[in-house]
């Protein structure tokens, strides 16, 4: 599913329209993208949580030449789902 269709899916399963479905998944993304910048947590319950971790530097290989090299450390976005979110 790309955004076109969560739009969609937001605007039929809300009955809303799409134009208000649109400013409210752009909103979404807008805070999530807000708070993990603060290097905060999204908790959604029952769907799971978002949140920031460093990863340290560590040592790799080019993968063509094969020679090490080194991997800067980084903060990335982790999702944990909730336990139950396929069932």
């Amino acid at each position: 599913m790309n955004k076109v269709e969560l739009i969609a899916a937001v605007a039929e399963k809300a009955g809303m329209t799409k134009v208000d479905a649109r400013k409210a998944v752009d909103a979404i993304v807008t805070v999530t993208k807000e708070e993990l910048k603060k290097d905060g947590k999204l908790a959604l319950v029952g769907f799971g949580t978002l949140g920031v971790t460093k990863r340290p530097a560590r040592k790799g290989r080019n993968p063509r030449t094969g020679k090490e090299m080194k991997i800067a450390a980084k903060k990335v976005v982790r999702f944990k789902p909730a336990k139950d979110i396929l069932k």
